[in-house]
């Protein structure tokens, strides 16, 4: 197995970034990046901890980041399962990363910075969702954000109607919850009543 270990090796296979690749990284949100912001309803948070790497999904109604001023982006932290991961590593260390994806668009829109997690109420009662404020909100700083070419969207086909997996084909979280558990959590009866309770505490 050849192991590339060192930078000189990577540039001597890829070569270098053209112009299109250095001159689209801002330092903050610009007018463009601002509109790709506003229009996802799906972002992917990256974080870093003592135990390693995570990467978490979220998601909410178009514009759930909100864009304060030109350095700064505050996401709500919804309900969820309370592992809390992702806010246990940026409460240790502050470097974020965030992906965001837009239905229909091949572009996605990355950023990197860093983070704090705030519980300040006004800031919390400002991100009420059918009368319920999430529990803290993450204000990201904005060191570097740059737009994704389409590559990746188009070899996968994400958006394709025509290639959406059958649920059926998939295993479901209650058999998977029941495997790990040696059947103590989970099964039918999990999946039964998850729609309901998801509807429940969506917010």
């Amino acid at each position: 197995m050849s192991v590339i270990s060192t930078i000189e090796q990577l540039e001597a296979i890829y070569g270098f970034p053209n112009d299109a690749s250095t001159v689209k990284v801002a330092d903050h949100v610009t007018p463009l990046y601002r509109v790709l912001i506003e229009k996802s309803p799906f972002v992917s948070l990256a974080t870093s901890g003592p135990e390693g790497l995570d990467c978490s999904p979220r998601g909410d109604l178009p514009g759930f980041v909100r864009i304060h001023d030109s350095k700064t982006l505050m996401m709500p932290d919804r309900r969820g399962n309370n592992r809390c991961d992702s806010l246990r590593n940026i409460v240790r260390d502050p470097r974020v990363g965030l992906l965001f994806l837009i239905p229909g668009s091949g572009s996605t829109l990355r950023v990197n910075g860093r983070a704090y997690v705030s519980a300040e109420p006004e800031l919390l009662a400002s991100f009420k969702m059918e009368g319920k404020a999430p529990r803290t909100v993450i204000v990201m700083n904005v060191d570097e954000i740059y737009f994704q070419c389409a590559r990746a969207i188009v070899r996968s086909d994400l958006w394709n109607p025509d290639k959406q997996v059958d649920s059926k084909a998939l295993p479901t979280p209650g058999q998977i919850l029941a495997e790990m558990s040696e059947h103590t959590v989970g099964g039918e009866t999990y999946d039964r009543e998850w729609p309901e309770r998801a509807r429940q505490t969506m917010w």
